[in-house]
């Protein structure tokens, strides 16, 4: 009797070892939303846990069941208990309809609960587990900006700013204002908490905490142009001796982030390297936030207040107009409230002839690279209207 050698052809050799390495090559992922080094964050992960596990409570037993009724219930078994008229059972309605309604109960507690738990624009109850904080607790103000495309940082209790370096104090609760000088990105470091839009004009907030030392990874989860892709900054977390360390070297760099370097920074640019500012503009993210950091600009929280103080619907409309100074962004032109009627004129419809787009339209064209919402914009239908004057 001839024995035969067993043979393996070589899509079978790369399978088996695909599968016997998959372990190995799976355990040197670094899950950081699953393990992070933050309360808040390590919250949210198991809030997913939770979530997963009540679905799986539905998922299982549904694929289970599939198996078996095909097992059982297949053409060849020729034992299974054949009932062409059954087409109702009360014991089985209730269990497919009260098991998903107490899954959903479950699931919408949970997300109440957790809804208000960790609201970014809620103060921390606790540090960690078994660690609660005081009601007078201090955080560590950080002012967030993102910029094109860069991240900046303003210290404003340590009177320092840093551009795509984030340097935090281990078990310190940290208080976020975020916003942007252009358009919308997300303020994103998953070993901290979730992540938060920032948008121009606006404020967003995140209260949040790091109890492990070490480096972590920050970036924009949101795409905003040519140099999203290196958008990114390093987060780094040390005991309050460390940080003090690096605010008081902080404080002698050789650079000062008053208005004129601030209106440079904020131009496009990529690829940006880690620097750090030794002084700050007086107020600077709030002129930010008031989109007025160029000379002549009206922030828009005094725009705000002449609206409070001079509500037409209050006043009967005697109040002062609201756009009556300063250069308003994206139009030199004089407020259509303080022109007379014969000044106003009539738009040309919208079928008119206008400028051409800018940009350019061929693929890769480095016209297209250096657009932002900071620039000028011209007014609507500039063209025709010089076109018919």
């Amino acid at each position: 009797m001839t024995m035969r050698t067993p043979s393996f052809s070589p899509m079978r050799l790369r399978t088996a070892a695909v599968a016997l390495l998959a372990p190995a090559l799976l355990g040197g992922c670094d899950w950081v939303v699953m393990n992070p080094s933050g309360d808040v964050a390590r919250q949210q992960a198991n809030l997913i846990l939770w979530s997963t596990g009540l679905m799986l409570l539905i998922i299982v037993p549904v694929i289970a069941l599939t198996i078996l009724f095909a097992w059982k219930y297949r053409h060849s078994n020729e034992d299974a208990e054949y009932t062409p008229d059954w087409d109702h059972s009360t014991g089985l309605e209730l269990i497919i309809w009260s098991a998903p309604l107490l899954i959903v109960i479950a699931l919408g507690a949970l997300t109440w609960i957790s809804t208000h738990s960790l609201d970014p624009y809620r103060p921390l109850a606790r540090l960690e587990p078994g660690k609660l904080l005081a009601k007078n607790d201090k955080p560590l103000e950080i002012q967030v900006v993102s910029l094109d495309w860069k991240w900046l940082f303003i210290y404003p209790e340590q009177g320092v700013a840093t551009v795509n370096e984030l340097v935090l104090p281990m078990n310190r609760q940290v208080r976020f204002r975020i916003t942007s000088s252009s358009v919308m990105n997300t303020f994103y470091v998953p070993a901290m908490a979730g992540m938060i839009y920032s948008m121009p004009g606006m404020e967003t907030r995140l209260h949040a905490v790091l109890n492990k030392p070490g480096r972590f990874d920050g970036f924009s989860a949101n795409y905003s142009g040519a140099g999203f892709s290196d958008m990114r900054f390093t987060v780094d977390s040390m005991d309050d001796a460390g940080f003090a360390k690096w605010a008081s070297e902080a404080r002698t760099a050789p650079k000062r982030l008053d208005m004129p370097a601030y209106l440079q920074l904020e131009k496009p640019s990529e690829k940006v390297a880690a620097a750090r500012y030794a002084a700050i503009a007086p107020q600077l993210f709030d002129r930010i936030l008031g989109m007025c950091t160029k000379p002549g600009e009206t922030c828009m929280q005094a725009t705000m207040m002449q609206d409070g103080a001079h509500d037409p619907k209050r006043d009967s409309g005697h109040g002062a107009p609201v756009n009556n100074g300063g250069h308003m962004r994206g139009s030199e032109a004089k407020g259509a409230l303080l022109k007379e009627p014969e000044e106003k004129g009539s738009s040309p419809h919208r079928n008119a002839p206008r400028d051409a787009a800018p940009g350019s339209s061929k693929p890769g064209s480095e016209d297209n690279r250096s657009m932002t919402s900071i620039d000028p914009l011209r007014a609507p239908f500039a063209g025709a209207a010089a076109a018919r004057s």
